[in-house]
């Protein structure tokens, strides 16, 4: 049988930096091949080529044995190739049904196109289980529901290949299983999924094959049933990755940052945050666990000043934080930041960066007063400078500092954020999903840098939804569930099943 895809010797450069270099690998059609590597390895590279979003500088793509030359999106998806991407492509105040028909309308007679659209997407959603209203609106739906509208966009346009980029990074165990039996009854109709994630356990637990690549070349192709999550990460970054990294004996300090009864409601008064107390300590990690939009993001929002709280009582250092009096946050977190708090955002396109300005830029945003000369002004060269040690302390790549951060990749950007926040030498790092949609030789690298900040004496307040992560980095553990705090934890008492429990609600009473 022909491959469903097959890449001969596609290249492509942006400048002098090489995306793609000579790849070649096929695709069985009716699989699901996995595609692993680091952050900018070249693997969205790659798979925007084959949606038509960019074009090969070299090489060519085979569908079905038959060569092609794929211009642009439209003539991709007309080519039964449909891309699921990280960051979803919906409009939030339509209907999952609008949002489906939006390019596709089909003429002048809407109203009797959106009665047979509709009809056939209730159809499409109890063949493949995919569990989605046609008539709900993406902003009322979770994160794994609007998962699950840019899978039925792609069913409905009749696509046979399916690209997933980073499709589980925001999801949790359970919308991943369930996305995993659609995968599976994807397949089982003969289409090819296309898995580009950097969780090497799912790659195992989901793919056929799995092909590696590294600084835009592909390192191998091996069947999953035949590897292992080691010899994938060795292929991927070329060396052993260290799982139990060092870190000097659990000695806090004194407290940093108090909450006491912190309370939050929205406009229409329904309570977010109730209830909440801790101590941060100077020297220690405190992991907040849940699942995700349980409270964790406002409570992280309050902290960083970007949100005013409905009530409570919380010091920095012994002092009220400066809430008092205010009407609106505006000022608020550059307060923040000159008191010594740090905020790595849990969203970093939307909170982190700016996708437009250059990562030199980026690496100042925030603390950009710091910087400035005797006579106000800021000091580029000196910027300059800085961003270069950066860059290669944090193994930054590409390793060009004038090259706009949204051309990065995810792992890539998140560094810089990490790399901006720590050279701000903070008391209390505040830290949002640190590696999400990261690589496995950036997690470790991340992971080295907070509990070296840890071991320095700063206070790490981090939240995460992966327990692996917080098993790694946590010394104390608080469960949230429904905007409370339902258990805290020493990392000597870490159970899965335990904390399962307490994120569903078991409360610590």
């Amino acid at each position: 049988m022909q491959p469903a895809v097959e890449f001969r010797g596609i290249s492509k450069h942006f400048g002098a930096v090489k995306a793609n270099t000579d790849v070649s690998f096929a695709i069985a059609k009716g699989s699901i091949h996995g595609l692993v590597g680091e952050n900018g390895a070249g693997k969205s590279t790659l798979m925007s080529i084959l949606y038509g979003y960019y074009r090969a500088d070299g090489g060519e793509i085979l569908l079905d044995g038959q060569a092609r030359r794929i211009h642009n999106s439209q003539e991709a998806i007309a080519l039964g190739i449909g891309m699921v991407h990280q960051h979803f492509m919906l409009v939030e105040n339509m209907t999952v049904l609008d949002n489906v028909m939006l390019g596709s309308e089909g003429g002048f007679k809407l109203n009797k196109n959106r009665a047979r659209v509709e009809q056939e997407l209730r159809d499409i959603c109890t063949r493949y289980r995919l569990d989605v209203d046609p008539l709900a609106t993406i902003h009322d739906l979770s994160v794994g529901a609007q998962q699950r509208v840019e899978i039925l966009k792609q069913i409905y346009r009749s696509a046979s290949i399916l690209i997933l980029d980073e499709p589980t990074a925001v999801l949790t165990a359970q919308e991943t299983e369930s996305l995993f039996e659609i995968l599976r009854l994807f397949k089982d109709q003969g289409k090819t999924i296309i898995l580009i994630t950097h969780k090497l356990q799912e790659i195992l637990d989901i793919t056929d094959t799995v092909t590696v690549m590294r600084a835009g070349r592909v390192i191998g192709a091996v069947p999953t049933a035949g590897t292992t999550k080691e010899d994938l990460a060795n292929m991927m970054v070329g060396r052993p990755i260290e799982n139990n990294l060092p870190r000097k004996p659990y000695n806090p300090g004194a407290p940093v940052l108090e909450v006491d009864n912190l309370q939050l409601l929205d406009d229409q008064g329904v309570k977010l945050l109730a209830d909440i107390g801790f101590t941060l300590r100077a020297g220690e990690i405190v992991a907040v666990a849940g699942v995700s939009g349980n409270g964790q993001s406002e409570l992280m929002e309050i902290l960083s000043g970007m949100r005013l709280p409905t009530s409570g009582k919380l010091q920095f250092e012994g002092k009220p934080l400066p809430f008092a009096g205010r009407s609106n946050p505006d000022g608020l977190p550059r307060v923040f930041r000159e008191l010594g708090i740090a905020h790595v955002p849990e969203d970093r396109l939307r909170d982190g960066v700016v996708k437009a300005f250059s990562v030199m830029h980026n690496t100042i945003l925030g603390y950009q007063d710091k910087l400035k000369n005797r006579w106000g002004l800021l000091d580029f060269k000196a910027i300059a400078a800085r961003c270069a040690d950066l860059m290669k302390n944090f193994d930054v790549r590409p390793n060009n500092h004038d090259l706009r951060i949204g051309l990065l990749s995810g792992g890539n950007q998140q560094k810089v954020v990490i790399a901006r926040e720590v050279l701000a030498q903070p008391k209390v790092m505040l830290v949002g999903q640190p590696t999400r949609g990261v690589d496995i030789g950036t997690i470790e690298s991340i992971h080295t840098q907070l509990l070296k900040l840890r071991d320095e004496g700063v206070a790490i307040l981090l939240v995460s939804v992966e327990l692996e992560e917080v098993r790694a980095l946590a010394d104390r553990i608080l469960v949230m569930c429904g905007g409370r705090i339902t258990g805290e934890l020493e990392i000597e008492e870490f159970d899965t099943t335990r904390i399962g429990l307490l994120m569903g609600g078991m409360h610590k009473s």
